[in-house]
């Protein structure tokens, strides 16, 4: 009697100590597992079978042999039962990601070039009234405005290569436009109005930013082309952005959450953003809420995979043009669509101008280029780009 006792217990002492290190093993395997990316199927899987490798082991030790067949067919169909569902995850996962998506990358830019003869550029129809050889004023700026400014160069500047990231006509995103001109490494850079942050880098640094107006463009927000919302108010916008309003439902769409897509800090959509809001408070984004680039915002709206539910905002040439994007529809603010029309006369709301900005350059041609891109000359290419020119 004694004898079975204490073989009872050494068998359940061996039958804990075995279960603690099994649960144990299988913990680590799924936190292995979650960091390698499969948090949401694998790390529940391998807890699972930690678990039945458990319940499995308690009954081989206490379960008497006749009954262990029954057993190891019962493990057998438990192991034929993961397997079968792990093959079903892993063919939902490859079709899945065998459905188109639009890249995340930004537009190449290379195409947009002065003197690169790819067609993209606007041209004038005679030659230009201005030419510059020496002293050539270095140009920076948004992205959305490359071929823009680049037009201007090709326009006026010498034939010669001109490198994307270090030559006289650069490209850049807003923020870093505005450093390389407070800084002293551009002499005019073309963008949306500046933040009160980069207002203030200016200022740490002695300078004033001097914004001269050369075109308008709309700041236009948009949706997946799936989305039956084809316009909002600005009032919903607010709403929306401040995180008073968070279902689609609210808003004439269909009861899902909105997922409202904003950009960096300082960037020049989200500065325009920030002007559209009114002095209303932004709600902080999760941060996979945040696109670094333009072309992000508009890719991940444009995925219908992920993002059926997303809102998104960028500038009319960019999504337009250079992106075109059909997976994305742009809305109606106020019921007003943008258009070149209704930003020419003012019924859209939110058009609103671009710069040539300066700090005090030196450089004698500064002044002579931006004459020159105020002129009619200018702003024929301003029009012929796609923008809005400052006067029809």
């Amino acid at each position: 009697m004694n004898k079975s006792v204490g073989e009872l217990a050494a068998k359940i002492v061996l039958c804990v100590l075995l279960s603690s290190v099994i649960l144990f093993l299988g913990f680590v395997a799924s936190l292995i597992v979650s960091l390698a990316g499969g948090a949401l199927f694998y790390a529940p899987l391998v807890l699972v079978a930690a678990a039945v490798l458990v319940v499995f082991l308690a009954f081989l030790m206490f379960l008497p042999k006749r009954h262990r067949r029954k057993l190891y067919f019962s493990l057998l169909a438990v192991v034929i039962l993961v397997s079968l569902t792990t093959a079903g995850y892993e063919i939902r996962q490859a079709y899945h990601q065998r459905i188109p998506v639009v890249s995340d990358q930004e537009v190449d830019m290379w195409p947009y070039r002065p003197f690169a003869d790819t067609g993209k550029l606007a041209v004038l129809p005679e030659p230009s009234q201005l030419t510059l050889t020496e002293d050539l004023p270095r140009l920076d700026g948004a992205t959305a405005l490359y071929p823009l400014y680049a037009a201007f160069a090709q326009a006026v500047y010498p034939r010669q290569e001109y490198d994307l990231y270090d030559s006289e006509v650069m490209v850049n995103t807003t923020p870093v436009a505005y450093k390389n001109l407070i800084e002293g490494r551009a002499d005019i850079i073309f963008a949306a109005a500046p933040s009160e942050g980069q207002i203030a880098a200016a200022r740490k640094l002695g300078k004033e930013l001097k914004l001269t107006p050369i075109g308008r463009e709309a700041f236009v927000f948009f949706v997946n082309a799936s989305n039956p919302v084809t316009g909002l108010t600005t009032e919903q916008i607010r709403g929306i952005y401040s995180g008073e309003i968070t279902r689609w439902s609210e808003v004439g769409g269909r009861n899902e959450r909105i997922r409202a897509f904003q950009r960096p800090e300082d960037s020049g959509s989200q500065t325009m953003l920030i002007r559209v809001m009114d002095g209303r408070e932004l709600a902080t984004p999760p941060k996979e809420n945040v696109a670094s680039g333009m072309g992000g915002i508009i890719s991940r709206t444009a995925d219908y995979r992920n993002y059926k539910n997303a809102l998104g905002y960028s500038f009319l040439y960019y999504a337009t043009e250079m992106v075109n994007n059909g997976n994305i529809r742009l809305l109606a603010i106020d019921g007003v669509k943008p258009e070149r029309a209704t930003i020419a006369s003012g019924e859209y709301p939110f058009a609103a101008e671009f710069y040539a900005v300066t700090t005090g350059s030196d450089n004698p041609n500064v002044e002579r280029l931006i004459e020159w891109i105020q002129s009619s000359q200018g702003q024929y290419l301003v029009e012929q780009t796609g923008y809005t020119p400052l006067v029809p």
